[in-house]
């Protein structure tokens, strides 16, 4: 009987959840607009509202007038002062919790502020959302005949001045309602564990005899689990320790690279993969239809999106425009006005729309992982697929790769520089370099033009990188598990000359 009144339960708030949905499909801009201006009154009495005068702010030329883009180091002073318990800063309610979100760019800590109205009205409204979406779509789901593995980077929380720091998934653990805990396998104790290798294996023991029926987590680290609990039991594949499981929401990094291999040990057709795309900052869009590769941007989570054109991203001539604006196709910067105090907020993402009708996206990549040292503009998206054709072709398969341009010296010219570790190597690796370099130019017009006749680029150089390289760097740097990732891309030859070094 559970799983009929837990579906019937889930269906009437869906329903009602659905009439809110259809509202922002309907009216994208309207609702975007109203929420602004929601925001901005709400915060009119803080430190930020009075500094720009929140309460004559009638619109949004307005506000785009007057509010200065930010990024992380320039709210990091009044970030500061609210971990040290001062209010009002930027959002009118205390805020209590901050989500420690070290990144790939910079070493340094950010601290990103999470409001009572953020985690109730923005991370746990799509959580349910997610399931609603996924439920509506599955009809005859057994979702909630057992229970779904969650897979969080959760650090301990630390306490400090009376506010609270941790990984954003350890305060949603913490934060999360008595009877979430009963869906959901390993416990919080072991969620909140901070040691990643020994929390691997505690939740490999604790959830292997479960009716495990849903997966959730970081592409890259279920992979490390799902291979740990295929070894402990010595099982062929991820069916023969959990036989009911139906789905797996990924997100924090691009699922291209791992897909095959996830399709090698959970091979069922009828196995479902939902997308989702969040980060510390707030919860931003949500696949919801099967077997698709683009993501619903939420519109109504407290969340107001601005973009920026990529070609002009770090110009002087930056452009930055309103959802009304944005065109399919184009690559954009993603800045965000929250329910948190985060006021025209540069997350570093870039995302490109493939529907205005309703909003739909792409996550792209980063700003800061590209490379376009001789105007070839080499986003991620484009990396991951070229390698994602090439492994098909020559039957080898990826674990981690990182690319970095090879500066010109004197007469020599550029090049890019790959490091890539597989899982299965291809046979030929020079015959992987010419496929990979011939996929680039297929998928990147600017990289073909710039390596037509060897003018600008010479071939790509890739070094085959030894096992486990890729990990031990992120041990190296405390960076293992949650939403730590190895950068992609990289302008800079910082990180491929770090591991360079590690792999000797």
């Amino acid at each position: 009987m559970a799983i009929p009144i837990v579906n019937s339960i889930a269906s009437w708030f869906l329903k009602k959840r659905f009439h809110q949905i259809e509202l922002f499909l309907k009216y994208p801009n309207e609702v975007q607009n109203e929420l602004l201006l929601l925001l901005i009154d709400t915060a009119k009495d803080t430190e930020v509202g009075k500094t720009y005068d929140f309460a004559s702010i009638k619109n949004y030329s307005q506000f785009a007038e007057r509010v200065p883009v930010s990024t992380y180091e320039d709210l990091q002073k009044s970030i500061e002062r609210s971990r040290k318990g001062e209010n009002n800063i930027f959002w009118p309610t205390p805020i209590k919790w901050f989500a420690k979100s070290s990144g790939t760019t910079s070493a340094k800590s950010k601290f990103i502020p999470v409001s009572q109205d953020s985690l109730e009205d923005c991370h746990y409204a799509a959580s349910k959302d997610l399931l609603c979406m996924y439920l509506n779509n599955n009809e005859d789901s057994q979702l909630f005949t057992g229970k779904g593995l969650r897979l969080g980077g959760s650090k301990e929380l630390y306490k400090e001045n009376g506010t609270v720091f941790g990984d954003l998934s350890a305060i949603l653990i913490d934060n999360m309602p008595f009877w979430a805990e009963f869906s959901s396998t390993p416990s919080n104790k072991v969620s909140l564990m901070s040691d990643w290798e020994h929390k691997m294996q505690a939740i490999a023991d604790e959830t292997i005899n479960e009716n495990v029926t849903s997966l959730a987590g970081v592409p890259s680290w279920m992979l490390v689990l799902l291979n740990n609990v295929l070894e402990r039991t010595g099982k062929n594949n991820v069916f023969d320790v959990w036989p009911n499981l139906e789905v797996y929401f990924h997100g924090g990094v691009s699922f291209t690279p791992y897909q095959d291999q996830y399709e090698a040990i959970l091979p069922k057709n009828n196995f479902k993969y939902y997308e989702i795309y969040n980060a510390s900052e707030g919860f931003f869009a949500i696949q919801d239809k099967n077997n698709s590769n683009e993501l619903l941007l939420m519109l109504d989570y407290g969340i107001f999106y601005e973009f920026i054109t990529m070609e002009t991203y770090g110009t002087p001539q930056e452009k930055i425009i309103p959802l009304a604006e944005v065109e399919i196709g184009k690559n954009y910067a993603v800045i965000i006005t929250t329910n948190a105090g985060l006021w025209r907020y540069k997350i570093g993402d870039t995302v490109r729309f493939t529907s205005i009708n309703p909003y739909r996206i792409k996550i792209s990549g980063r700003t800061k992982h590209h490379i376009n040292a001789f105007g070839e503009e080499l986003i991620i998206e484009n990396a991951e697929d070229a390698l994602k054709k090439v492994c098909k072709k020559t039957k080898a398969e990826i674990v981690d790769f990182t690319g970095a341009p090879i500066f010109m010296k004197g007469k020599e010219k550029g090049a890019h520089e790959w490091l890539i570790e597989f899982k299965k190597p291809p046979n030929d690796i020079h015959l992987f370099n010419e496929l990979f370099d011939n996929a680039l130019k297929s998928l990147n017009s600017d990289y073909e033009a710039k390596r037509y006749n060897n003018m600008t680029l010479n071939k790509p150089t890739i070094h085959i990188a030894r096992e486990q390289l890729f990990y031990d760097w992120l041990k190296q740097h405390d960076k293992l598990g949650g939403q730590h990732k190895v950068p992609r891309l990289s302008n800079s030859r910082q990180y491929i000359d770090e591991l360079l070094k590690l792999n000797e």
